[in-house]
């Protein structure tokens, strides 16, 4: 899978882990899949069709089965547990940040004053994240990636890189050096001259106030800090650096998505904790952005059956793509 090197106008270095074209398997003649893995009109109609009312599950559920992890955690108050639910709360940012970037595809909910409403106020904000300027900067990487509109190429630039240097990355996450970096410019935005900048950052402030209000009603006022703003400071940012790796590490700009993104194999525990709500079917939301994330496992298993992706091209488990990415030997 040794693609061509890119170097772009910043000076990363692109394309060190991009399949080369010839190397890309071949559509074969189906009902279905284009041969740039689109699907037919018909089906496209099928695949976007938004379920309001299960996406409103999700996100009610994905309040409450947190707030009974947390529950369960106090109740049982043993060491153990509370390692498990501290571990529990850093897929929870991921699961928020899953529906976030849904609705900032307006995926959400069909009526579009919904979807902006809980994507912003019950699923941004509550995690210190806007998700109107998501959206925007999520858009360029959207209609280019790796152009010069991308907002990502640091996460995604110069892989391979050695085992040492990506274990420095882990640890500056994992010991929170990132997120405070992160934390503290965002920060800087009260001192916007932008008045909606500065807006946007007292409404996170308002609601990040509801939360602790929360903690304190049900008794654990520790628990906001060390259950809800730990976590995001330290385990998300690890999730964040592997998912985004997994995503698009080492490839460059190309029409074809397959060059752009990766694909890998969906095993269980991954959807469980590290990509959520089927957030790690990339390349098939890549292909077509406009497809929810509940009818993005159908979509991949027709890109598998027409050979769009085959067993060549995709990683058989995350595992080894980041291997891959740090050093190790490529697949034969």
């Amino acid at each position: 899978m040794n693609g061509s090197l890119v170097a772009g106008e910043s000076g990363f270095r692109l394309g060190g882990m991009a399949p080369t074209i010839d190397s890309l398997p071949r559509v074969i003649d189906n009902p279905s899949i284009g041969t740039d893995g689109r699907p037919v009109p018909e089906l496209r109609a099928e695949l976007r069709r938004i379920p309001s009312l299960l996406n409103a599950w999700s996100v009610l559920w994905c309040y409450g089965q947190n707030i009974l992890i947390l529950a369960a955690a106090v109740h049982i108050n043993h060491i153990a547990t509370w390692l498990i639910a501290f571990l529990l709360m850093g897929r929870m940012h991921a699961q928020f940040a899953s529906l976030m970037h849904e609705a900032a595809h307006r995926l959400l909910f069909k009526h579009r004053g919904a979807n902006d409403w809980v994507g912003n106020w019950l699923l941004g904000f509550p995690v210190i994240t806007s998700t109107p300027a998501y959206r925007r900067v999520h858009m360029a990487h959207h209609r280019e990636e790796f152009g010069p509109d991308e907002p990502d190429i640091p996460l995604y630039a110069n892989y391979p890189i050695t085992a040492e240097s990506f274990r420095r990355k882990l640890v500056r996450d994992a010991t929170g050096q990132t997120g405070i970096k992160l934390f503290r410019n965002q920060l800087r935005g009260f001192r916007s001259p932008d008045v909606r900048v500065r807006r946007t950052l007292l409404k996170m402030t308002l609601v990040q106030v509801i939360v602790i209000a929360a903690f304190f009603t049900a008794g654990h006022p520790w628990l906001y800090l060390t259950m809800f703003v730990l976590p995001y400071f330290t385990l998300w940012r690890v999730i964040n650096r592997l998912r985004s790796i997994a995503e698009h590490g080492g490839l460059r700009a190309d029409d074809d998505r397959r060059i752009a993104t990766h694909s890998v194999v969906q095993h269980p525990f991954a959807r469980f904790y590290l990509v959520p709500y089927n957030i790690g079917f990339h390349l098939a939301h890549h292909v077509d952005a406009g497809v929810p994330f509940r009818h993005l496992p159908k979509y991949h298993a027709l890109l598998r059956k027409s050979q769009y992706v085959d067993n060549s091209y995709e990683y058989g488990s995350y595992v080894a793509l980041w291997k891959a990415a740090s050093g190790f030997p490529l697949r034969p």
